[in-house]
């Protein structure tokens, strides 16, 4: 099976791209939604996580305040260090563990760290979603409602546009409209087929 690790910088369109490769019928592996689930209420990894940063990281329902852990681990970067090394090998390994029990010929690895990280060897093409900086700015301040400070700050944390383009095998730029980024897809998503198929 073909894996395809999909990355790019916060607000380049990420996620979108995953939907329209899942709605045309692809697995799609998502290490955001990994590491969510690994967090649940009651599970051992946010127990170690509420021990490291504290219990006011809590809502009352037991689930993490993910807007104040992020506040407090983009403002410090021990502590961005400290959160990674709790969550990145759990995350690491269950995404393989997924990648391995997927049926079909070829798989989305949604990874946003894929770069930082230097996990291009868990997969076989690197596909980038990209976009300008100014760009991913401004749909990061509208979607997540943060303020251009931490916005700036997520994005200063993250691999620069030319470390992640200089290890893409494919890229989508993601400046246009959604129709245009539809049709991009579903060009990759023959040209995956026909790889997979060889």
């Amino acid at each position: 099976m073909l894996r395809v690790g999909l990355t790019g910088g916060i607000g380049c369109g990420k996620s979108t791209v995953a939907r329209i490769f899942a709605d045309a019928g692809v697995p799609v592996i998502d290490t955001d939604i990994i590491a969510h689930e690994l967090v649940a209420p009651g599970s051992p990894l946010l127990t170690k996580v509420v021990r490291t940063f504290g219990k006011d990281l809590l809502h009352c329902d037991g689930s993490l305040d993910r807007s104040r852990l992020r506040e407090q681990v983009f403002a410090d970067p021990d502590k961005r260090g400290q959160l990674e090394s709790l969550l990145h090998p759990a995350i690491r390994d269950e995404m393989i563990r997924r990648a391995e029990s997927v049926q079909k010929s070829y798989a989305i690895l949604v990874i946003p760290l894929l770069v930082e990280k230097g996990w291009q060897g868990l997969v076989d093409r690197v596909l980038v979603v990209d976009c300008p900086p100014s760009l991913q700015l401004q749909r990061t301040i509208s979607r997540d409602d943060t303020d251009e400070r931490q916005a700036r700050a997520i994005l200063a944390s993250q691999a620069s546009r030319e470390e992640r383009l200089a290890v893409a095998d494919d890229v989508i730029p993601n400046s246009g409209t959604l129709d245009k980024l539809r049709q991009q897809v579903h060009d990759l998503h023959r040209f995956y087929l026909r790889l997979a198929g060889n």
